[in-house]
């Protein structure tokens, strides 16, 4: 059975991960300012789908693959239409969370990415990618505070205990935590006013994807391996062994 390497470069994490085209095995992750070479524990694997949004890592990793990857952008044959004015814009890793959440949850849909950014992309009930919207990430919020004040330490992000701080720590995990609970509504909410959304799915994926939907009501499922579940099916759909949405036994 045919081993395939999954690989998902985001500006502050990559992540590794084998196939056999059903499921998906151990998760590895590695900073991605830190990446020098493909991990000795992924062991053998026969094809490779890149993801990536970092265009000095592509050609790094491009390099470092024994075999030729299948890159992932708006020319590589998807299995979902893209209506959208400048697709090479698009990144790789909105494409293959598109591509994800239409084979597993269906179409409409709006997948919300807890990444470095905050990125809802939009899949219309014809199964195309139509856009979405970016925000700041997260974390990226909180290092803004931490980096710009005096005062105001770094924080681990967790459930505040209450929505009045009574620390510094628990002010500013309550401004972030349920602060950022309210852009995401607001923006689900706006997503969903649009022409053929109104029963969109929405899934979660990312970092901070479980502790942010826990109480955002609009969010039906959370799932952290999305964008490689994504890329798995752009694999399977430009594969041989592809036929009918199986794999060979």
């Amino acid at each position: 059975m045919k081993r395939i390497l999954l690989i998902e470069t985001g500006n502050t994490n990559t992540r590794f991960a084998i196939t056999d085209g059903r499921k998906i095995g151990r998760v590895i992750f590695i900073p991605t300012a830190k990446l020098s070479g493909i991990p000795h524990a992924i062991g053998r694997y026969d094809a490779a789908v890149l993801s990536s949004v970092v265009p000095a890592v592509t050609a790094k990793l491009c390099r470092w693959l024994p075999v030729k990857p299948l890159l992932v952008n708006a020319s590589a044959n998807l299995g979902i239409g893209i209506r959208y004015p400048q697709p090479k814009q698009i990144g790789a890793d909105r494409l293959a969370n598109a591509v994800g959440v239409v084979n597993l949850y269906g179409a409409p849909a709006i997948v919300v990415a807890f990444g470095t950014a905050l990125a809802f992309d939009v899949v219309s009930p014809a199964r195309e990618y139509v856009g979405g919207v970016i925000a700041p990430g997260l974390a990226a919020m909180t290092d803004y505070l931490h980096e710009h004040t005096a005062l105001l330490p770094h924080i681990d992000l967790r459930e505040p205990r209450s929505v009045i701080g009574k620390s510094t720590v628990n002010a500013m995990e309550v401004g972030a935590v349920i602060g950022y609970r309210g852009l995401v509504k607001e923006i689900l909410a706006a997503i969903r006013r649009e022409p053929g959304l109104q029963r969109a799915v929405v899934v979660a994926t990312g970092g901070y994807g479980e502790l942010i939907a826990k109480k955002v009501p609009a969010i039906q499922h959370v799932n952290p391996l999305l964008t490689l579940e994504g890329l798995r099916f752009i694999y399977l759909r430009n594969s041989r062994d592809w036929k009918d949405g199986r794999t060979d036994e």
